[in-house]
């Protein structure tokens, strides 16, 4: 009989037990990629995104398609994993772009800028604007393919020694600020520090530095920023909606099978979403537990963040004069900004006022 007159008359059955389509059998391979992450395990939220991506990738492929997690430190440096992808050391890499943002500033539009979109605005803007597009055109030019995995939220202003009552009060600040938005205090008399999580708290109760800023209630809780620094300043006016993000090595990426590829999109996405609702379900408990410790809530002077406005928007205009990958990028997200609040204020931003306000 011939092959083709075999394949249509057996049934799919009959073709498996004669062994005469391991095409269908084992169409995918069993893969073990590694990925490197910017944070530390102890951060549940920030670092779990990660480990719950990777689940979903073990689940949806049969097990075929396993990813190893790995902490900030245990392959490469907490800041070295934009290389690490780059050069294929390893396959993936989880972390806030804005971190790398001293290879070229349009790495921090990719996560966070000061006064930029708040995180539905981000996704809507990544998924549905042309966020994700432009974001991947750049990313080429380090041989990365980047998914939308995270956000936290707007965040907390952070943590402090003494309480900042006047814009006087920012002149000479060693303050621990997360990447791109350490160019709008610096422009304030600050002195910005890019340090890694892991390491905040032991520079904070040295004295090393006079402030810093992690996430918010839940992660800086569990990192005791607290029993350093009392006075926890509001809100981190630099990061409305940061998003986090999976990169993956272009060449890696693309010896995937088309089924592999449609599950690292959804795993991606199904952590993107499973991380911003843990943060929400579980901050309001967190400040609660700080007040009750003594942590003084403490809203930052209308002066510093007109100041912080002002000067942000001032290096933008800066950076778009002689950085086309920024302004290309920037122009788009801009105006789509405009859009966004354009809408938030007559729904968003006036139902949380109400609701916020209300007796419940």
């Amino acid at each position: 009989m011939e092959r083709r007159s075999f394949l249509r008359h057996a049934g799919l059955t009959g073709v498996l037990a004669a062994g005469a389509a391991p095409a269908v059998v084992h169409a995918q391979a069993n893969i073990r990629w590694r990925l490197a992450s910017s944070f530390p395990k102890s951060l549940d939220t920030i670092f779990g995104a990660a480990e719950v991506f990777a689940k979903k990738v073990g689940e949806m492929s049969g097990g075929k398609f396993q990813i190893s997690v790995h902490a900030g430190g245990e392959l490469m440096p907490p800041f070295g994993v934009v290389d690490g992808v780059q050069n294929g050391t390893v396959e993936l890499a989880h972390t806030a772009p804005y971190y790398f943002f001293g290879k070229d500033e349009t790495f921090a539009i990719g996560c966070a800028i000061p006064f930029g979109l708040n995180s539905r605005q981000m996704t809507a803007w990544m998924y549905e604007g042309n966020g994700l597009k432009l974001m991947r055109e750049f990313y080429a030019q380090y041989n990365i393919i980047s998914f939308p995995m995270g956000n936290t939220g707007a965040q907390m202003g952070g943590w402090y020694r003494k309480e900042i009552k006047t814009l006087a009060d920012m002149k000479g600040l060693k303050f621990r600020i997360g990447g791109f938005a350490g160019k709008v205090v610096e422009r304030l008399g600050s002195v910005p520090q890019n340090i890694p999580g892991g390491e905040i708290y032991q520079a904070l109760e040295k004295g090393t530095i006079d402030a810093a800023e992690w996430v918010g209630p839940y992660d800086d809780q569990k990192l005791g920023f607290n029993k350093v620094a009392p006075f926890y300043h509001y809100p981190g006016w630099w990061e409305g909606g940061p998003q986090l993000d999976l990169y993956v090595n272009t060449k890696a990426y693309e010896g995937l099978s088309s089924e592999y590829k449609a599950i690292i999109e959804a795993a991606a996405a199904y952590a993107h979403t499973d991380m911003q609702a843990k943060y929400d379900a579980r901050n309001p408990g967190a400040l609660k537990q700080l007040v009750a410790a003594k942590t003084k809530v403490v809203a930052l002077p209308k002066a510093v963040m007109d100041a912080a406005f002002k000067e942000s928007m001032a290096l933008y205009s800066e950076i778009s004069s002689k950085n086309p990958n920024w302004k290309k990028v920037y122009t788009d997200y801009a105006n789509f900004r405009r859009e966004q609040n354009l809408w938030f204020r007559f729904t968003e931003g006036q139902f949380d006022r109400y609701m916020q306000s209300a007796k419940l």
